[in-house]
């Protein structure tokens, strides 16, 4: 893949694409990025040797690929100002702006635009990132490839065939990262509580969660069955698991990720209004 990529907005979500995709050989002259501030302009281009434009139009006029990577309360807004230049490249557009649904950036960007809508996670910042994709009538199979190709250097993809679906990838490894770091931090603090010092706890916590990942992506058994194989019966762990099972906690991560779900959707609703 030779196509060159332009990051509208060079935040945390765009570096950690630009610096995974010259991780896995990219090359530099083929990677844009466009920020308003001079600041950080100059330190894209000290960080990754990219050249980093003011302008967006005059970025865009150069690239096969837009990464349209700003806060989605400003999307709307840059989008009517790029809408030119991209209904003269007719080049793909990728978006990593949450809530977004492809139809209203469409709109915006003019219509008939290839469009893959994308879903991102934080863990991203760290090449560990879960990324969900769907892509608009208008994407054709290649261009699905190049999207992929993109969002791959932040971690694994997922792609959905219904744009709906993104809410449930919110509501599931797009949220997903804050429910271990709740239960992470409930699982500090009872530590702490019952008699060891913050640091144990701390370094206890996060290597039992990384060890317990990493099993289930190694493993070929299912979570369940993993769970099943550390539980003796009459044990510890046991005498926990029932006390978790009686507060009725497959029913609260349900609650909580269906609060998600339709907090998404009514955030697309918000965001999305008529331009």
């Amino acid at each position: 893949m030779n196509q060159t990529i332009c990051f509208i907005g060079a935040g945390n979500m765009a570096q950690s694409l630009i610096g995974g995709l010259l991780a896995s050989g990219y090359s530099k002259a083929h990677i844009f990025a466009t920020d308003p501030t001079s600041v950080q302009r100059d330190q894209i281009t000290q960080t990754f040797g990219i050249h980093c434009f003011a302008d967006n139009n005059e970025a865009i006029a150069k690239a096969d690929i837009v990464v349209l990577a700003v806060k989605p309360q400003i999307l709307q807004s840059v989008c009517k100002d790029i809408r030119a230049s991209i209904q003269a490249k007719s080049c793909m557009v990728i978006s990593v702006a949450a809530g977004i649904r492809s139809l209203d950036i469409n709109r915006w960007l003019g219509g008939e635009v290839s469009i893959v809508r994308t879903m991102p996670n934080t863990p991203a910042l760290i090449q560990t990132g879960a990324t969900g994709l769907f892509a608009n009538p208008f994407v054709s199979a290649n261009q699905k490839s190049q999207a992929e190709h993109i969002l791959r250097a932040a971690g694994i993809t997922i792609w959905v065939d219904d744009e709906q679906q993104l809410d449930i990838v919110t509501a599931l490894s797009g949220s997903g990262p804050a429910y271990y770091f709740l239960f992470m931090e409930a699982m500090e603090e009872a530590a702490k509580k019952m008699g060891l010092d913050a640091k144990t706890a701390h370094l206890l916590t996060m290597q039992t969660a990384l060890g317990a990942a990493k099993m289930v992506m190694e493993s070929q058994q299912d979570c369940a069955t993993l769970r099943r194989n550390v539980t003796s019966p009459n044990g510890t762990t046991e005498s926990a698991i029932k006390r978790f099972e009686e507060s009725n906690l497959r029913q609260t991560v349900e609650g909580a990720m269906l609060c998600a779900q339709n907090r998404a959707k009514e955030l697309a609703d918000e965001l999305g209004g008529q331009a």
